[in-house]
């Protein structure tokens, strides 16, 4: 199977929904003739030219409601911000409009949009550009969350998006751009809200999404080596979230970490863990741990980065603690 970037797996599922359907554009700042911030649209102003590919000016708030307004009128925007920290701006026409219209208008109208870009730190871009929003979204009924962690599913999830009905949030990472992975030649779609079993194994059970399932299965390998065998779930979608690969997985286990980079207070952990306990607590042989960004904003520091995140050796101990090893 052929090798590709996942801003290549991206771009090629955009393109091929834009040849699909003639009613999917991509819009944002520089996607057109920057061929994106990222290059994650290279080649396609040239394809599609510059009705479907549009350079918009640096509002993110404005042209967000431009495209909710194209998807309330029938076509299917994807629309990029360079960075989700932008998208701040843009939330009120994100939860405000796309979010509710479906039900203030009694199903008349409904807003089938993606919008996606990179989200959570990407090394020094210090406080206001280093935000994960993975939960915060996920907060707000009618939207869906996605956070794939590779070229194969970001493909797949993308082209799922596109050809939903509903208003789906579409997050990536700046550091997973040029990550490498297999990718078929062909078709294919991943469903929406199903959680993919990474690794199987009967000690533990680390559930984890996006950039830092690279660190969670550097952990497992590890774990591995001393004979401690971790089950792997990337949840892939946030919100729906699969709740029942989950149970099933902490069933068999009967211990659960769970590991990301967002703030702690209110995140995607603090929901799973209600989850689990709620619905499989006679299960757990142990408290559930958790690993975040500490409860702080993000620095600029390289030491103080280091700091703020889960690492490979916190996992591991995370792990060796629910197990009552430590």
């Amino acid at each position: 199977m052929r090798i590709i970037q996942f801003r290549e797996a991206l771009n090629e599922a955009m393109s091929e929904e834009m040849r699909r359907d003639e009613r999917v554009f991509l819009m944002g700042e520089e996607v057109a003739e920057y061929n994106g911030a990222y290059k994650v649209s290279q080649g396609m102003l040239d394809e599609f030219g510059p009705e479907r590919v549009i350079d918009t000016p640096i509002a993110e708030l404005g042209f967000t409601g431009i495209g909710v307004g194209a998807a309330m009128n029938g076509l299917r925007p994807i629309v990029e911000f360079m960075t989700f920290n932008f998208a701040v701006l843009a939330a009120d026409q994100i939860i405000n409009s796309a979010a509710k219209m479906l039900q203030m208008s009694g199903g008349q109208y409904g807003a089938p949009i993606v919008f996606r870009g990179p989200n959570g730190q990407a090394g020094q871009l210090a406080a206001t550009h280093s935000q994960s929003f993975e939960a915060f979204y996920a907060h707000v009924p009618g939207l869906k969350v996605i956070t794939p962690s590779n070229p194969y599913d970001a493909k797949g999830l993308l082209k799922a998006a596109i050809r939903d009905e509903n208003p789906v949030l579409f997050m990536e990472s700046e550091r997973m751009y040029g990550d490498k992975g297999e990718v078929p030649e062909g078709e294919y779609i991943l469903p929406i809200g199903k959680a993919d079993v990474t690794r199987e194994g009967p000690d533990c059970t680390i559930i984890s999404f996006g950039k830092i399932i690279k660190l969670v299965k550097n952990a497992a390998d590890e774990l591995a080596k001393e004979g401690i065998k971790v089950e792997v779930i990337d949840l892939r979608t946030i919100r729906p979230l699969d709740s029942e690969t989950i149970m099933n997985s902490v069933k068999k286990t009967n211990r659960l970490v769970i590991v990301e980079e967002s703030w702690p207070f209110a995140s995607i952990s603090s929901e799973i863990s209600y989850q689990v306990q709620n619905q499989a607590f006679d299960y757990l042989d142990a408290p559930i741990r958790r690993l975040t960004q500490s409860d702080t904003s993000f620095a600029f520091s390289k030491s103080l980065i280091k700091e703020a995140l889960p690492e490979v050796k916190d996992i591991m101990m995370a792990v060796k603690a629910a197990m009552y090893l430590l």
